[in-house]
């Protein structure tokens, strides 16, 4: 249970990475990733990296550059433009659908123009997931220069979409159920 915990990240570049053990039974049709990130990197940057065996960007939230966030999905990606750094806490929230490809994108709270990205495909089940890193390989294969310094707080991911009200709720840090 990730709630109301922060992970500093602390030196530039970095190969230092918070490892989570994926307790998914079975592929995923569905998922919503939600986090909190403060940093002043302008650099390209890994938040969130969840690799299978077959995929190492099996569901990547990867930020290149300021105002911009990317969702892979097998290894497939879409864009979102966000507001360029006030240097303050970025909340995202990122969903994806299997059976229609959509994405949705939540940028402090506020949704954006939702995108269809590997409309049917699966996620792979057994996975390594990685805070602060990107995996070029399961497990491993880092780039330091796509490392994260800063700060991640409230990092959740659901095997479903949320709701708008789920998503506001997890913007406001309030504890969702599982």
């Amino acid at each position: 249970d990730l709630y109301r915990k922060v992970f500093v990240f602390r030196k530039d570049p970095s190969d230092a990475y918070v490892l989570l053990k994926a307790q998914a039974e079975r592929p995923l049709q569905n998922f919503t990733v939600c986090l909190r990130s403060y940093t002043d990197l302008t650099r390209p940057y890994s938040l969130f990296s969840y690799a299978t065996k077959a995929q190492d960007n099996e569901i990547l939230l990867f930020k290149p550059k300021p105002g911009e966030y990317r969702l892979y999905v097998g290894g497939k990606f879409v864009t979102f433009r966000t507001p360029e750094g006030r240097w303050d806490w970025e909340h995202v929230c990122a969903s994806w659908e299997s059976a229609t490809g959509l994405t949705e994108f939540r940028f402090n709270g506020k949704p954006w123009p939702r995108k269809g990205l590997q409309k049917g495909y699966t996620v792979g089940a057994e996975a390594v997931i990685l805070l602060g890193q990107e995996q070029d390989g399961y497990g491993g294969g880092f780039d330091p220069y796509n490392s994260f310094t800063g700060e991640l707080a409230d990092v959740h991911m659901w095997d479903a979409g949320l709701s708008p009200d789920k998503m506001r709720a997890a913007y406001q840090s309030l504890r969702l159920a599982p």
